[in-house]
């Protein structure tokens, strides 16, 4: 076990033969574990960002690592139906199908409601919820026109849930995330698609350092039961083990990823 926490464990071909679609994979955060973890587990992987130049950067590292051909990569603003559905239709295009869809996107902040401007809460909104909207849209409507089930996993996270001050935006914006998760599991049920979601509480990467005060990060992990926070390949494998067959009985759920006190 690695000081801190346990050392990644080996791929078990969880997702060997399956075509996934990821959404802000580049970098160091949840997208770029759960990219490495798909491919650990036999995944051929559709990858996207926002950040061309960092999603190049990504693209070159998987595509070395996993072999170019199980990678393709195409920049995305989810804030842009066009974009979305380029995404969806060149994966389909690249790979012949798609049976995953992991919905990472999303954007933070900091604002007290006191001080939190229309453009700022919008813009949360916007990337975080209706992002993550446009994705399950595009790939829920592939996946019905192919006719062979297929898996949305959605990336929500506890502030769904619990109260955090200055996140009211974010915290809106992933409750969202969690009811359209629900909701959309009801509509596709039929089709035998499965959507759901999991729910970190600190997965730390340099990213979230970035947007959020170091002397917050350091309370919430006081706040953690096994006194660290979660690497971003922990909450990777819980989004691996949704999109396998192995949660074929999972359709409307919310998986916590936490280990905070109650």
């Amino acid at each position: 076990m690695k000081p801190g926490g346990p050392a990644i464990p080996a791929g078990r071909d969880l997702l060997a033969g399956k075509v996934v679609v990821l959404t802000a994979a580049a970098g160091t955060g949840i997208g770029g574990a759960a990219a490495r973890r798909c491919l650990d587990e036999g995944a051929s992987l559709a990858v996207s960002d926002a950040h061309a130049g960092r999603l190049a950067a990504s693209h070159e590292d998987l595509a070395g690592h996993y072999g170019a051909d199980r990678v393709w990569s195409a920049p995305c603003d989810v804030t842009s139906e066009e974009q979305v559905q380029a995404l969806i239709d060149g994966a389909v295009a690249r790979f012949g199908r798609i049976d995953v869809m992991i919905n990472n996107a999303g954007l933070g902040g900091t604002a007290s409601v006191l001080e939190m401007t229309d453009e700022q809460w919008s813009r949360v909104l916007d990337v975080t919820l209706t992002g993550t909207f446009r994705c399950t849209r595009a790939a829920l409507r592939q996946l019905v026109a192919q006719g062979h089930g297929g898996a949305v996993v959605n990336n929500a996270s506890v502030l769904g849930w619990r109260a955090q001050p200055a996140q009211a935006h974010y915290a809106a914006a992933k409750a969202g995330v969690m009811a359209l998760t629900r909701c959309a599991a009801m509509d596709v049920s039929e089709h035998g698609i499965r959507v759901n979601a999991v729910s970190p509480s600190l997965a730390m990467h340099p990213f979230l350092a970035k947007v959020m005060p170091q002397e917050v990060l350091d309370g919430l992990v006081t706040q953690e039961a096994f006194g660290r926070s979660a690497a971003p390949w922990e909450v990777a494998n819980v989004m691996v083990f949704l999109a396998s067959d192995y949660a074929s009985y999972l359709t409307g759920e919310v998986i916590s990823v936490s280990s905070q006190h109650p």
